[in-house]
Order: structure tokens, then sequence, then C-alpha cells
């Protein structure tokens, strides 16, 4: 099994004229494996996942995969809000070579906690590749508690979570209990050095696609054992990393990696639509300042 306990970028699918740009994608996936970036997650929320058809996201992963190797982890999302649909996907993720799955909380429906454990666990248990928990109450309203995410440790194939609430309380109840060889992952870009510091062991980011560097020696920081000088750092960081989400994600880091010269174009589909200027005009401006941009 590839080790996940890492630097992930959550990756951004380029368009073009409606059509995924492969060009800007190439760039912009092997910026950031010049920079540090461990692996990537294919076709999460990142990806504009909703709108992507099931032959984009296999071709987006074959892509990917013939670019970077087998050397590099590459995590599937694969979760929805219908059982039997995140297993038909999951088990599409692994004949296609994915190295574990990405698998959100149930969105919409609300089920309760028993709901979601019966959810997972038929999940992990119908594939052999490992499965990440997502737990990300912004986006899914219902959210995993750190009992239901204990006992779903225990399931077989079930090696960690993305846990993105923001909340240290949560992330420091489900290291305690689910033990040091549970992968925790941040999914929150912001509070990602006290994550490392409550014993995270890395990220699942959107801010990596602007920041690579930064978010990898964050973690080589608080493993060495500065932990005051990584949060002195991301200090610097936080309100560029805040403007990646002045609107609905992957809006602006979007932007951002246009601005960058990284992708051609900003594209978005809809119902989303590229960052508004006011915002985009913020962006720039703070990426100057952070050296971002020239």
């Amino acid at each position: 099994m590839k080790n996940f306990k890492g630097t992930f970028t959550a990756l951004l699918t380029p368009f073009k004229n409606g059509k995924i740009d492969y060009l800007s994608l190439d760039k912009m996936v092997t910026h950031q494996l010049q920079n540090g970036v461990d692996g990537f997650v294919i076709n999460g929320t990142t990806a504009e996942s909703p709108t992507l058809n099931d032959s984009e996201k296999q071709e987006l992963f074959k892509h990917v995969r013939k670019l970077v190797g087998t050397s590099v982890p590459l995590i599937m999302g694969t979760g929805s809000n219908d059982t039997a649909k995140t297993i038909e996907d999951s088990k599409k993720a692994e004949a296609l070579g994915a190295d574990a799955i990405l698998v959100v909380v149930p969105y919409y429906n609300k089920p309760p906690q028993r709901g979601l454990y019966a959810h997972f666990k038929a999940v992990a248990e119908a594939v052999k590749i490992p499965t990440v928990l997502y737990n990300v109450p912004g986006r899914t309203i219902t959210s995993l508690a750190p009992e239901t995410v204990n006992d779903l440790a225990k399931v077989s194939g079930v090696i960690g979570i993305k846990e993105a609430s923001g909340r240290m309380d949560i992330a420091e109840q489900i290291i305690k209990s689910c033990g040091k060889d549970f992968v925790m992952l941040s999914g929150d870009d912001g509070t990602y050095v006290d994550f490392l510091k409550c014993g995270g062991h890395g990220v699942i980011s959107v801010a990596t696609h602007v920041i690579p560097k930064q978010m990898v020696q964050w973690k080589k920081w608080v493993q060495d054992g500065q932990v005051e000088k990584a949060q002195e750092d991301i200090k610097r960081f936080l309100p560029l990393i805040d403007l990646l989400f002045v609107e609905a994600n992957p809006i602006p880091v979007k932007k951002a990696v246009q601005l960058m010269g990284l992708i051609d174009s900003a594209e978005m589909r809809l119902p989303l639509m590229e960052l508004a200027p006011e915002h985009t005009e913020k962006l720039k401006m703070e990426m100057k300042k952070m050296g971002v941009l020239a």
C-alpha cells in the first residue's frame, strides 16, 4: 500500500471551450510535483466532480496516471449520496488503478450516524483498495461524529479520513481514539498547521495549487519540532488562503492558477461561474504581495 501521510492536491480540472484542457493540466501537475507535492486527488470537489461525466472522469484519471507514473499516489473521489452509485463508482476507480478512494459524507439526504456507518462500511467492503473517509459538513450538512469514525476505523479497508470541519477538538478526538496508524489528512487549509500540531499526518489541499512549497514546508517544520516557526509562517499566508475561498471552491483557485500562467482559462461549468472582478483584483494584489505573482 502506498503512503498516504503526505501533501496531496485536490486537483482542479482546467476547461477550454467546454472541454478538458489537457495541456494546461500537464503544466499544472508538473509544477506541483516540482514543488514537492506527494500525490493527487482526482474527481474531488475542486475538480468540479458534479459536472464531469463518467467518460471525462476516466480519461482524466488515465491521463494523470500516464503523466505521473505509478510511484505517485492517486486517490479517486467516488462519493455520492447514493450508496449503490458510490459502490459502482468505487469499483470503476479500482479497475482504473486508483491507489485509494475518497468517499464524502452523503449530502442532502441527511442520514443518521448509523446510516453513515452502514454506507461507508458497504463501500469499503466492495473494493480491495483503501478507503479514505471525507468529512466536510460545510458542504454536506451532515457530519461524521468522532464515535462513528472510530467504529469505521475498525472496518477492513478504511485507512483514514480527510477531516475538513476545521475543528481541532474533533481532530484530536479522532486521533486519540483511532491511533497513530489511522491516516489523518486535513481538508481545511487555513487550520493546517494547528491540525499537524494535533498529530495530523498531511493534507488534501486546494492551496497547494498556488503555494505548494509552503504547504510542504509547514509539514517538515512541524515534523522537525519547529511548530512555532510553521505557525508564524502560515499567518502570513492566511489572507491569501482566505481569498482562495472568497467564493465557492474551486472558483477562486482556478482564477489564481490562471493568473500564475499555469492554465489558459479560468472557465467553469454552470452553475459555477468565474470569479467576480472585485474578488479577482483583491486576489491578484495578495498574490503579488506574497510573491506568488511578479
